[in-house]
């Protein structure tokens, strides 16, 4: 049976004299034609890999590859030469070998592993035998370190992520979209147990794997405290699924009672509700256990948060402490001394700066009476129509003087027409004389008095 059909091939598949050089053996000298050897083996390698990744498998070999690569009854005759150069080169690693790699212990927890296959492996070593036993597993190194990030994100994204402990089984569960099968779930916990990032032992016959938490740079081994939390969980989530159980027998005989009353077997109902009372007493005795180990766990969070805490408190304290190792009281006060006696300096050169050169002063009574010059030069002539200067005072009898009740003089030009002298002219006129028959005056009088 062929597998090519569910994943994508190369352009030339198809092509029959390009495909029966790929599946024809290598030659046992590379260097003999150098570009048709890695050309082939540069294919293989990738169609390997491209198949290992579509299968969701971090295990191969060659009795698989095989019934993989089928093409018209064909088997590929060079796959054997693959798998040797790809071990080689650190693509892959055989199955033994790779647990092997890991101080873990992993003989007393690894499935399907370490059985008679590297035996096979190593006995046609010995021999000097080129050939690779059909059965003997190979780890694709590049897929189980996918397959590893893969499950620790999925583990961290899960409700598990609280529990420092799973079992074996939850976390084959949770990773059933992960892993296609247990031996591909137990490479990965292989490379995060390398990893440093996961434990997994054995508890009274079961299989518990502990992940490192945020925060931590590796996991911790696993410690008393550990499992006496995990028993608590383990006893929480029985508790919980007996409490569940009891409940839904509770609604089960109520409801048959309900049921009986109904057809009027009336004894028999009543059985049955004597029967829900017990149950419902069972179940609250069972949930107040939960409630006591529920609480026993959050106090357990509570002091491991404290815990945490005062670490951080810790870990200041020696920061703080580092960083003022040299600092004292003194020196601090000595350099707010010097930064402050600096500040006057810069403040005195900078006020020295700004003062400049200050001219020399002039004579202040000379500048005001050249003021006082161009003040009476900007002042109007008022006597510009020829007209005598009217007095601003006269003296009274005595002699005193008196001031004036005539109006300030005009300082502006002035505007006057022969009409307003001409009346200003007979009112001097009557003033002089008292005699209204003089307010007339002839033409000639009225024109000089114009000009």
């Amino acid at each position: 049976m062929s597998g090519t059909s569910e994943m994508s091939l190369p352009p030339e598949w198809n092509d029959d004299e390009r495909m029966n050089f790929m599946f024809s053996e290598f030659k046992e000298n590379r260097d003999v034609n150098t570009t048709d050897w890695d050309s082939k083996m540069d294919f293989w390698t990738a169609l390997i890999m491209r198949s290992c990744r579509r299968r969701g498998s971090v295990i191969v070999n060659l009795q698989d590859l095989n019934k993989t690569f089928q093409r018209k009854e064909k088997t590929p005759l060079g796959l054997s030469t693959v798998i040797q150069t790809m071990a080689r080169c650190g693509k892959i690693q055989r199955e033994s070998e790779f647990a092997a790699s890991v101080d873990c212990g992993w003989v007393s927890w690894s499935v399907g592993m370490l059985l008679v296959k590297p035996l096979k492996w190593t006995f046609s070593t010995l021999l000097g035998s080129n050939r690779v036993p059909l059965e003997e597993s190979f780890v694709v190194i590049e897929q189980v370190k996918e397959k590893a990030a893969e499950l620790l994100k999925v583990y961290r994204s899960s409700d598990f992520s609280s529990c420092s402990i799973i079992s074996f089984q939850e976390l084959y569960t949770l990773a059933s979209n992960i892993c296609a099968d247990e031996s591909t779930l137990c490479m990965a916990l292989l490379q995060l147990q390398k990893d440093k990032l996961v434990i997994v032992s054995l508890h009274e016959g079961e299989k518990i794997v502990k992940f490192c938490q945020p925060g931590q740079d590796r996991v911790s081994p696993v410690s008393d405290v550990d499992i006496g939390i995990y028993q608590l969980q383990r006893s929480e989530k029985l508790l919980e699924e007996r409490v569940q159980k009891l409940s839904l027998e509770a609604d089960r005989c109520k409801e048959e009672a309900r049921i009986l009353l109904r057809d009027g077997k009336k004894t028999q109902a009543l059985r049955c509700l004597r029967g829900r009372k017990r149950v419902e007493k069972r179940a609250d005795s069972l949930f107040a256990k939960l409630e006591t180990i529920r609480g026993i766990l959050e106090r357990i969070a509570q002091s491991q948060t404290d815990k945490m805490v005062m670490q951080a408190y810790q870990a200041g304290v020696s920061a703080l402490r580092m960083s003022l190792k040299d600092v004292t009281v003194e020196r601090a006060e000595s350099l707010v001394d010097q930064i402050q006696e600096l500040c006057d300096t810069q403040d005195e050169v900078n006020q020295t700066i700004s003062s400049g050169v200050t001219a020399a002063d002039e004579d202040m009574d000379e500048l005001e009476k050249e003021l006082k010059a161009l003040l009476d030069e900007s002042e109007p002539d008022v006597n510009t129509s020829g007209l005598p200067a009217v007095p601003t005072n006269r003296l009274g009898p005595a002699g005193e003087q008196i001031l004036s009740p005539l109006p300030d003089v005009p300082r502006g030009h002035l505007h006057v027409t022969a009409d307003v002298l001409e009346e200003e002219l007979n009112r001097l006129t009557l003033s002089e004389t008292g005699s209204p028959q003089r307010k007339a005056t002839s033409p000639e009088r009225r024109a000089e008095a114009a000009q």
